[in-house]
């Protein structure tokens, strides 16, 4: 017989505020205590050094986490100039150093301009991208060094927020995919010198942003009164494809959704991914349409009982 999972079903996103210290899955595991959820996952993990933005699906929400992983991303960034390290942040050891005078605003500016739009890079050995089944970070652990194909990424905004002579403070707005600590090694050799990166924060991801985040601490004293107090963190789980159409299917729709065949919707979207409502409003899922217009079943709910 098989064990039952433990815990609620509680479905919804929750928009953690991720503090510098530990690992993604460590916050995952404590914002899923928290909540008592049965089920919960993260969409894009953030290194113990970064802080931020870290959207954690609870339940159901756990369907649309692909979708998340695919969004776009922005960050704050403090560029260390003049040191390159072995992780290329600040936890690696020092493989060079030399000191900086500074550059001006305009030479930063004109260095920053050459990473804007679709660029090349090459993936670091510390990330967690595999070769023959083994993470890259392991490997590098062992010093062992594998090469690396590059992978096309969209920078869509490189901002500089301050020079600060040695260190420079900049916001990222990205595909996913990208690299920062790459992008920051890149701009210091494009300087002329090493560099890494010192201070990562993560503020946006997809339709979210930082002023919707909340910390552990928040978390932790919303448990400690009830579970009606924590679930107000929770978001409903369609938010996190607002920018997607909504297609409202009558219950013949729906039943024959469900049994994964696709149905012609009228008034429907023509093409593109759509989220799927009952008539009475209750969030059923996701679809897409096909090239004959009908809407297909993609990612869908549970039924209620």
């Amino acid at each position: 017989m098989a064990r039952r999972a433990k815990g609620r079903d509680v479905n919804g996103i929750v928009l953690l505020d991720k503090p510098v210290g530990i690992t993604s899955n460590a916050a995952l595991q404590i914002v899923k205590r928290l909540f008592q959820a049965r089920k919960a996952g993260h969409t894009g993990s953030l290194d113990p050094l970064a802080s931020g933005l870290l959207p954690i699906c609870l339940g159901g929400a756990t369907k649309l986490s692909s979708f998340l992983l695919e969004a776009d991303k922005r960050y704050a960034v403090t560029i260390f100039l003049g040191v390159k390290t072995t992780t290329g942040d600040a936890e690696g050891a020092v493989v060079t150093s030399q000191s900086v005078q500074g550059y001006s605003d305009e030479r930063i500016l004109e260095v920053l301009a050459h990473f804007v739009g679709e660029i090349e890079q090459v993936p670091p050995m510390h990330s967690a991208i595999k070769h023959q089944g083994q993470p890259l970070y392991k490997l590098a652990h062992q010093g062992i060094e594998i090469e690396r194909q590059p992978r096309t990424v969209h920078i869509y905004r490189l901002a500089l927020l301050r020079n600060l002579g040695d260190r420079l403070e900049v916001d990222v707005s990205c595909s996913k995919g990208t690299y920062i600590r790459t992008l920051a090694e890149d701009i210091g050799a494009a300087l002329g010198v090493g560099a890494h990166v010192q201070v990562l924060r993560r503020t946006a991801a997809g339709p979210f942003n930082a002023g919707q985040m909340v910390t552990l601490a928040e978390l932790e004293t919303a448990a400690a009164a009830s579970l009606e107090a924590v679930d107000r963190y929770l978001l409903p789980m369609e938010e996190a494809l607002t920018h997607w159409p909504d297609v409202c299917l009558s219950d013949d729709m729906a039943y024959y959704l469900r049994q994964g065949q696709p149905v012609f919707v009228p008034r429907a979207p023509t093409s593109g991914w759509v989220r799927l409502h009952s008539a009475d409003h209750r969030f059923l899922g996701i679809g897409r349409v096909l090239d004959d217009g009908r809407v297909a079943p993609k990612r869908l709910l549970p039924a209620r009982g």
